[in-house]
């Protein structure tokens, strides 16, 4: 095997590390895109080994920029909007103006994913901003935690979300493809790797995480789910 490539969602850095020892003489190409412009980043093969949690730079053709909310560029280190520019870039939804308008500006797509771009250029993926947990006083990104639990071994899938507490504003909750009578030793990893606001307050374990129609993880549906 020569060559490795994902596109659409950030692979966690356990998944990559995992992928480098199976395959160590693939070259391993870590992407990232957009529904509405395909692939948007990709990383360097060379740069793999250093950084496994980044997704890189702008692909040829396309224009990404990672901004803040008034539109002006955001500093290294901090978070901002991605947003894509370019021929890639769609027209808008189909038949559907209203959202186009929302989410399409003069050739652009602003994202709804926050990023943040180092002193060297390299973008890191943190959150859908609509999916940023807030848990007495603190964003949380879903990632972060979903990650720490991917890393363990112990799980293959997870998605966390944040469940409404009149005290603390949200609640952790995170949803796994598991073993249950592992539980114990994931929240101790857990304890180990996050801080104590980014523990969750509930882990549920299902044999199988629903799926949308083309097989993407449906987190919408679990979302109903725990809200239910």
């Amino acid at each position: 095997l020569r060559k490795l490539t994902n596109s659409g969602g950030k692979l966690p850095p356990s998944v990559v590390r995992r992928m480098r020892e199976i395959f160590p003489a693939a070259e391993i190409h870590l992407m990232y895109g957009l529904t509405e412009a395909f692939r948007s980043t990709s990383l360097d093969p060379a740069l793999v080994d250093t950084h496994p949690d980044s997704i890189g730079t702008a692909i040829p053709f396309a224009e990404v920029e990672v901004l803040r909310p008034d539109g002006s560029p955001a500093a290294p280190g901090e978070e901002g909007e991605l947003v894509h520019k370019g021929p890639l870039v769609a027209k808008g939804y189909w038949n559907d103006p209203e959202r186009t308008a929302q989410r399409f500006r003069d050739g652009a797509v602003w994202s709804g994913d926050t990023v943040r771009r180092d002193e060297e250029g390299l973008l890191y993926f943190v959150s859908r901003a609509d999916a940023m947990i807030k848990t007495s006083g603190n964003r949380v990104s879903p990632t972060e935690v979903e990650e720490a639990a991917i890393a363990s071994g112990l799980v293959a899938e997870a998605a966390a979300f944040g469940v409404p507490d009149p005290r603390v504003g949200e609640n952790i909750a995170l949803v796994v493809r598991g073993r249950r009578e592992d539980e114990a030793e994931l929240r101790n990893h857990l304890k180990r790797e996050l801080p104590n606001f980014m523990q969750p307050h509930a882990i549920l374990f299902r044999d199988e995480l629903p799926r949308s129609p083309n097989g993407k993880l449906d987190r919408e549906r679990l979302r109903q789910e725990l809200m239910a």
